[in-house]
């Protein structure tokens, strides 16, 4: 038979295809290698299969969109799932996960969780910082019980008929946070590493799983995440709050480094852009410069 199908999980190879009525398991074509073709959780494709666990796909449709890391395709929505306590709270983190997702055209939302190892004060200074995200045009679903019935609610009522994917620091509650959104998936759960206060990865891979009519992906999560991927004259334009202000710098392209009369660096002066939003800037910035210059050396 032939078909059309959507990629949901690959192991070791092999690539496992939902055509809506059964899963078949299947192989990439020869020609996909050679043409440098490398098919992705969530691509629409063209397969055939003889019977359920020996089939080969045929065709990759057009992507809309794609997320190296995570290596998934055809995203509506990503949920970054952010952690306040165990592991800490990582600002710098969160804007790498908020940049490559801008930078992939994906929307996003903010899951924030832990708070509830949280004293009230503890999680009242928090309270600005992802006050600061919902107004630069974030949706953030934020209480120190993470996982009330409200939030679960509200998240689901976002997900509706979306293809979305968790993601997040590890140990932030990703497993945990789809668990609650539905108790059948059963995923594993992990513990933080007390020496490194990091979290452990309890997701091995990528797998897209049906959540009502759409599809919710857990994901590895990540203790560092690379951004330079990004060409560096881009880099300015994936943090949202820079680009009302960046029309009045004095200079076309201004890159809001040293240039005179940049609108951006007055904004972080006068408390209109987060500091710490400004200051991963530049260091994102250094980040792709270093990796730019080492490739140019190896040329």
């Amino acid at each position: 038979m032939k078909g059309q199908g959507r990629i949901v999980k690959l192991i070791g190879g092999f690539y496992y295809v939902d055509d809506g009525q059964a899963v078949y398991q299947t192989r990439a074509r020869g020609n996909f290698r050679k043409k440098g073709i490398k098919p992705l959780v969530g691509d629409e494709v063209i397969f055939e299969s003889s019977n359920p666990t020996d089939g080969y796909i045929l065709e990759l449709l057009a992507r809309k969109n794609t997320l190296v890391r995570p290596p998934v395709a055809n995203i509506d929505l990503v949920i970054t799932v952010t952690s306040l306590k165990e592991p800490d709270f990582q600002a710098n983190l969160l804007d790498r996960f908020l940049v490559m997702q801008h930078f992939a055209a994906i929307n996003t939302l903010l899951y924030v969780t832990k708070g509830d190892l949280l004293t009230p004060a503890a999680y009242g200074v928090f309270e600005p910082i992802f006050a600061y995200y919902q107004r630069i045009g974030y949706p953030v679903l934020m209480t120190q019980n993470p996982f009330l019935a409200e939030n679960l609610q509200a998240l689901t009522d976002h997900l509706q008929t979306q293809t979305a994917v968790v993601t997040g620091q590890s140990g932030a509650g990703k497993s945990t946070l789809l668990n609650h959104l539905n108790p059948d998936l059963a995923l594993a759960t992990g513990v933080i590493s007390q020496s490194l206060n990091r979290g452990k990865h309890t997701t091995r891979q990528v797998e897209l799983l049906k959540f009502g009519s759409g599809w919710i992906a857990d994901t590895p999560g990540f203790s560092s995440l690379e951004i330079d991927q990004i060409p560096l004259d881009e880099l300015k334009d994936q943090f949202v709050d820079f680009v009302p202000f960046s029309a009045q710098c004095r200079f076309r392209g201004c890159q809001h480094v040293n240039e005179p009369g940049c609108a951006v660096k007055n904004a972080v002066a006068d408390n209109e852009i987060a500091s710490w939003r400004y200051d991963n800037y530049l260091q994102f910035r250094t980040e792709i410069e270093s990796k730019t210059r080492f490739q140019y050396k190896r040329k």
